[in-house]
């Protein structure tokens, strides 16, 4: 692991106190890794959050930490980001989902009868 991850691992570990390991799937996060940092930056604010290398078997690149301030966005954020259910562990890392989650529909206004 080169010495500039290490730092920002430090770094993370130092500011936030919950971390998710993620395994990666083998062809990466792909166009997820955007929706996550925005779903990230929406959910725990810009600097309320951190994402490192987090490799399981000394491969910098087939896992990511993902660190929070707190337990409750962790929770969040592996019900939203991870397998569906009880989340799937591979080597102490979650293991991420291949779908998105359906999304909410929002219902018509709502009108009461007689009333203009």
């Amino acid at each position: 692991m080169a010495t500039g991850s290490k730092l920002l691992i430090g770094e993370a570990e130092r500011r936030f106190p919950v971390r998710l390991r993620l395994a990666l799937p083998p062809e990466g996060l792909g166009s997820r890794r955007d929706a996550m940092i925005q779903w990230l930056d929406a959910t725990c604010g810009a600097d309320g959050w951190a994402m490192t290398p987090a490799g399981l078997r000394g491969v910098v690149n087939d896992a990511i930490a993902v660190y929070f301030r707190d337990a409750t966005l962790a929770g969040a954020f592996a019900a939203r980001w991870c397998r569906a259910g009880a989340p799937e562990i591979m080597e102490g890392a979650f293991v991420l989902r291949t779908d998105a989650p359906r999304l909410r529909t929002v219902a018509p206004p709502h009108r009461t009868p007689g009333r203009d």
